[in-house]
Formats: C-alpha cells, structure tokens, sequence
C-alpha cells in the first residue's frame, strides 16, 4: 500500500490498541503504543530511500528484506526499545505487542497488492503478490479517514475501528470473487493461456490483464466478465548474442528481469550507430504506452554507454534520462 494508507492505518491500530486495558488504563503506555503502531506502519517502506541511488537498486530491493521475517521480528524490537527510552514508566511488553501488530498489517496487507513483496524470506526469494488492490485504493483509505474522523468526534474508537475492519475484510472478500470472475473470463476469451496476471486499478471493476499463451503474450483490460485485448504479441526468445549478453548484465535490465515477470524486447540501430536493447513490462498499459521499460545503449564493442530503468510516460523524457546516465 502507499505511504497515507499505512500512516492511517498505523492511527487506526493505535486507536484500536485501547480494547488492551494496560493501554487503556496508563496514558503514558497508550501515548508511546500510539507512535509505536504509527512508526511500525511506516518501517518497512525505509528502504524507499534506496531511490536516492538509483532505480535499479530501488526495484531489487524495495520490499525485499525490509518485508522479510526477519525484518517483522527485527522493526518491533528497535522500535520498542527507542520509544521506551524516551517515553519513562511505559509498559514494555504491550508497546511491542501493539508495535509488532502495525509491522506484520504492513506487510500483510502489502502481499495484496500486484507489486507483491518478498515475505517469506529467508526461506525463498519469491515475491508473494496476490494483486486484489491497487497500490492506493481509495474504498480502504477513505474508510479509515472516516473512522479517525469519528474518533475524533467522540465515537468509541475500538468499536469504530472493529465495525471498520469487518467491512474492510468483506470488502476484500469481494475483491477476491471479482478478481476469479475476471480470470475465468480471460480463460474464456484466451483459452489456450498458460499463465495470467490480473491486476486492479482505482475502479473496483476494472482490471488490467496480461496473459501468455505457448505463442503469444495478450494484454488488455476486463469489466466484470468483459474481457477487451488490445495488443498481441508473438513470443520470441532473446537472442543468443555476446551484444545482448552484454545488455543483460547490465545492473538496470539485470533489475527490470528480476522485477517483470512478463515482458516483451526490441532491439534497433540507432542514428549514433549504437545499439539500444530496450525490454518492455507488458503489465502496465497506459494511454497505448508501456511505460514501465529498460533500456541500454551499447556500441560496437558492446559496451553499454547508457542505461536506464523504471517509469517514463514519453520517449522525450527517456531520451533524457539516458543522456544523464551517458554524461555520468
């Protein structure tokens, strides 16, 4: 989820933490439970700043072992043990309880969206991404904005927040039956699919599909049972050349392939007489673009000049990101 959607449900647990009468009953322990469960909503996503180096180091390892087992037993402790310091005479044992909860919701609630995260490691490096709700879903943000508005009115917040989260797991519950709906169409429309990606947008009942067949790659969007395809793509290997071996070990298209599990290639000359290998995430169709690409630029001797990875909605903008990594 985004950044507003856990800080809010960090708010929500802490408000939820008063069913626990040591919470209740010690203003001082509610006072450090209410930062803990709003900074362990947060903790997690620290790895967000791995941006501020580069997108292919970003796309490696955001969510990876910051979501990790590890990591859910690891941010409660730290957390628990700074708050403690600061805030004198708190209950130990419950800041942690509560902080622990806000860590494990994060990444729980993360494993929904079709991004996905790196959950179960150490034990695999899978990213577990079950793609029922978008990465901001406005339905489960404007609930818990309600809920902290009527606690603030005066409303009893562990009932508030209770009532709150059945209606967030029915709507979950629906989420899941639609999401079913929507691949079984896909199935009737495709028939001969290997394998599908069927991911929600802001509209409950539209998604985004992207399926593979033995020949083709099909990408397209369904409402409820209807299924429109608007690009298909015969399925060719990467060829087997010391050019493109050379692209792909490039840290950006190496990142790019370990993120994108369905994605299509094009290799052209360009003016300069270099050689641009460009992959393309065929599960983000956006105004007839795909903006999710890598890209690298090699020359004769198939060394890469210049590469780049992430979003970029023109060619313009992409034309720029690659001079800037060519002039570093």
């Amino acid at each position: 989820m985004d950044s507003g959607t856990h800080f809010v449900m960090g708010i929500a647990l802490g408000g939820l933490a008063l069913a626990d009468p040591v919470v209740a009953n010690h203003s001082m322990t509610f006072t450090a439970v209410m930062a803990g469960t709003i900074i362990g909503s947060q903790a997690p996503d620290v790895d967000t700043v791995l941006k501020l180096r580069n997108n292919a180091i970003y796309i490696r390892h955001h969510r990876g072992i910051t979501h990790s087992l590890p990591a859910v037993a690891i941010w409660p402790i730290l957390i628990t043990i700074v708050l403690s310091l600061i805030l004198q005479d708190v209950n130990v044992l419950h800041l942690w309880l509560w902080t622990f909860l806000a860590v494990a919701l994060h990444v729980f609630v993360d494993i929904f969206n079709a991004y996905g995260t790196q959950a179960i490691r150490p034990f695999s490096r899978k990213w577990v991404a079950l793609g029922v709700i978008n990465t901001f879903d406005p339905i489960i943000f404007t609930l818990h904005c309600v809920g902290i508005v009527l606690w603030a009115f005066g409303t009893n917040p562990v009932w508030t927040f209770s009532i709150m989260y059945v209606v967030i797991v029915i709507y979950y519950i629906l989420r899941f039956a639609v999401q079913k709906a929507v691949k079984n169409a896909v199935h009737h429309t495709i028939q001969d699919e290997e394998y599908v990606i069927v991911a929600p947008t802001m509209r409950f009942f539209h998604w985004r599909i992207a399926a593979k067949s033995k020949t083709h790659y099909y990408v397209g969007r369904a409402y409820g049972r209807t299924v429109n395809i608007y690009d298909k793509f015969e399925i060719k290997p990467l060829p087997k050349t010391a050019l493109v071996d050379a692209a792909m070990k490039d840290p950006n298209l190496a990142a790019f392939v370990s993120f994108s599990p369905m994605y299509r290639w094009e290799i052209s000359e360009l003016e300069n007489g270099l050689i641009e290998v460009r992959l393309i995430d065929l599960r983000y169709r956006s105004d007839n673009r795909y903006p999710f690409v890598a890209v690298a630029h090699l020359n004769d001797a198939n060394d890469i000049i210049t590469s780049y990875t992430g979003w970029i909605f023109t060619e313009d903008k992409l034309q720029k990101k690659l001079q800037i990594g060519a002039s570093n």
